[in-house]
C-alpha cells in the first residue's frame, strides 16, 4: 500500500464530505429563508385581510351613522319643522282684527292639535335615538318593550326569554345589543316575511349569548357574504365593536338563525 495515496484519498474525502456539509447547510439556510419569507408573505397577507375588514366594517359605521342622521334630519324636517311652521302661522293669524269667536277656536285648536303632535314626533325621534327604557330600567326591559312594539305593529309572534343577570353600568354594549335586535327584527318582517321570532340570551361556555331565530323565507348565507347589504354590515361592526362572535346559518324557505356572543 502507498501511504501517500492513502493520505491523498482521506484529503479527497475530507474535502468531498466538507462541500457535502457545506451545500446541507446552504440548502437547510435556503429552506429556512424561504419558508421564512413564505410565512412572513402569509401574515402580511392575513393582517392586510384584516386591515381590509376593519375598513369594511368603519365604512358600514359611517354609512350606517349618515343614513340614521338624514333620517333624523328628514323626520325633523317632515314632522317637527312643518308643524311648528303651521303652528306659527295661526298665531299670527290670532292678531287679526275682526276675528269671529268661532274662528278663534278654530285657530286655537289648530295650535293645539299641531303643538300635540310636534311633541309626539319629538318624543319618537328621542326614543330612537336612545330608548328612555333601555337608560332607566336596563336591557331586558327594552328588549321586552320592543318585541311587544313589534308583537302590536307587525302582528307578528315574539317571544323572548332571559337568563342572564345584566350589569346596568355597560349601557353602551347593551345599546349595540339593542339595535341589533332591532335590525334582525326588521330585516325577519321586512324581507324574511317572518310570522314567529324567538330571543334567548343565556351562558354558553362562560359568554354571555343571544340566540335569534324566526321562520320566514331565510336567504343563501354564502350569497349573502359575497354582497353584504348594510343592514348585515351594520350588525357586523356592532359585533365587532364590543369583540364578540357572529354566527348566522339561514338557507331558502328556512328561515333564520342567528348567535351572537357579547
Amino acid at each position: 500500500m502507498n501511504p501517500v495515496r492513502d493520505d491523498a484519498d482521506i484529503v479527497i474525502v475530507i474535502i468531498y464530505t466538507s462541500i457535502a456539509f457545506v451545500l446541507m447547510a446552504l440548502v437547510l439556510i435556503l429552506f429556512y429563508y424561504f419558508s421564512r419569507k413564505k410565512i412572513i408573505r402569509h401574515e402580511l397577507e392575513k393582517r392586510d385581510l384584516q386591515i381590509s375588514h376593519q375598513r369594511e366594517l368603519l365604512h358600514s359605521v359611517i354609512l350606517t351613522q349618515e343614513v340614521e342622521r338624514k333620517r333624523i334630519a328628514q323626520d325633523l324636517h317632515d314632522d317637527i319643522s312643518s308643524k311648528l311652521n303651521i303652528v306659527s302661522l295661526n298665531s299670527h293669524l290670532l292678531t287679526a282684527p275682526n276675528l269671529s269667536e268661532t274662528e278663534l277656536s278654530e285657530i286655537k285648536l289648530n295650535i293645539i292639535n299641531l303643538t300635540a303632535k310636534a311633541l309626539e314626533n319629538s318624543r319618537r325621534i328621542a326614543h330612537d335615538l336612545l330608548p328612555p327604557v333601555l337608560e332607566k330600567f336596563g336591557l331586558q326591559a327594552a328588549v321586552e318593550e320592543l318585541c311587544q312594539e313589534f308583537k302590536t305593529a307587525k302582528k307578528t309572534s315574539i317571544t323572548f326569554q332571559n337568563e342572564l343577570i345584566f350589569d346596568i353600568v355597560e349601557e353602551d354594549l347593551h345599546l349595540q345589543v339593542f339595535r341589533i335586535l332591532q335590525e334582525l327584527m326588521n330585516n325577519s318582517i321586512r324581507h324574511g316575511k317572518a310570522t314567529k321570532i324567538s330571543i334567548i340570551f343565556h351562558e354558553v361556555n362562560g359568554q354571555q349569548t343571544c340566540d335569534y331565530v324566526d321562520n320566514g323565507i331565510g336567504f343563501d348565507v354564502e350569497e349573502a357574504k359575497n354582497k353584504k347589504g348594510l343592514g348585515m354590515k351594520n350588525i357586523e361592526s356592532r359585533v365587532e365593536i364590543f369583540q364578540g362572535n357572529i354566527n348566522f346559518n339561514s338557507s331558502k324557505n328556512n328561515g333564520v338563525k342567528v348567535s351572537f356572543t357579547f
